[in-house]
């Protein structure tokens, strides 16, 4: 799959998400496997700009091209200036938000909300494909309720505003992440479009990447919360996809050095205090479905510094080693 001039590794894309898609774990997921990763959403607030916060968000120092950053908002000219900033401090894609569910999001208008207002869609996608020289993606969801799967409509409007590649996530705006995600408007929308499609939604396992793919017509299919704890999924679904064949389950030991390197990089990029508060949700991820894995959240969640995190970390993941031995 190609968007402007850049050629995807695999059809494998990890999703925007708050709070987690920061540099290191966009970092850590194209190393395991993912063709491309979206930053989190950016605020086209140019008030915000200059917070610490947003400069992490924005931050690709250093990233495995190419360097796509989400940017969300309401006000067309905003988005345009948004796109702009972000392109000059290194963006070589710009995505543009109109399917995040969140209410705070949607109470001001932006996120999937816009696409009650197929106008104002329109507006804010040709100002920012207007303002920059690098391509410019879309990602939307099926609509805004059941009743009004638009969807299609919208998809015509940004191809026809320059929208180099969709991504569609198979739910509306009202279905929250609540159900299960429906592929016959993502495939409906694949038919009448000439740009790239990417299929998001519930794409868990090798299998169901395999089927959304083809049951879409889909140029690739975008990977959200499946990756939490598990970043190793795009391999797995990469060498599904060239194989048919299923990857045996990574070792503990895997795990805990897959793990181990991805806090080291969170505590670098942001410092002791801050990294070791991120990291509590990925190391709830990653000790998901293991042995004694609840009660080892509970302790951990309640260390405050460096030292302490990554020797219950290495305590926690020395019993499973042991265990895996044993049962060998």
């Amino acid at each position: 799959m190609q968007i402007g001039p850049y050629q995807l590794n695999n059809p494998l894309i990890l999703a925007p998400m708050a709070g987690v898609t920061d540099l290191p774990f966009r970092q850590l997921c194209k190393q395991l496997g993912a063709g491309m990763a979206v930053s989190e959403m950016v605020s086209s607030n140019s008030l915000l700009w200059g917070s610490e916060k947003t400069r992490r968000r924005a931050s690709h120092e250093g990233e495995i091209e190419p360097r796509s950053v989400q940017i969300a908002g309401a006000d067309p000219q905003m988005m345009a200036d948004a796109a702009r900033h972000n392109a000059d401090q290194g963006a070589q894609i710009i995505d543009i938000n109109m399917g995040c569910p969140a209410k705070k999001v949607c109470n001001v208008m932006a996120g999937s909300a816009l696409l009650q207002d197929e106008a104002l869609v329109e507006r804010i996608v040709k100002a920012v494909v207007d303002a920059v020289d690098v391509p410019v993606t879309l990602k939307i969801r099926t609509g805004w309720d059941s009743e009004h799967k638009n969807a299609p409509l919208i998809a015509r409007i940004a191809e026809n505003a320059g929208i180099q590649a969709l991504a569609i996530h198979g739910r509306t705006r009202a279905d929250q992440y609540n159900g299960e995600a429906e592929y016959d408007t993502i495939a409906e929308v694949k038919s009448r479009i000439g740009i790239p499609v990417i299929a998001n939604g519930d794409i868990s396992t090798p299998q169901k990447a395999e089927f959304v793919l083809r049951h879409t017509g889909a140029d690739a299919v975008m990977i959200g919360r499946a990756a939490q704890g598990r970043p190793w999924i795009f391999g797995e679904i990469d060498h599904y996809l060239q194989t048919g064949e299923l990857l045996p389950e990574p070792s503990a030991e895997t795990i805990r050095d897959i793990l181990v390197g991805h806090l080291k990089n969170l505590y670098a990029f942001y410092g002791e205090d801050t990294g070791v508060r991120v990291a509590r949700k990925h190391i709830s991820w990653y000790s998901k479905g293991q042995s004694h894995g609840a009660a080892f959240r509970q302790a951990v969640n309640r260390v405050d510094n460096v030292e302490q995190q990554l020797d219950m970390i290495f305590e926690f993941f020395e019993r499973l080693i042991n265990r895996e031995e044993l049962a060998a």
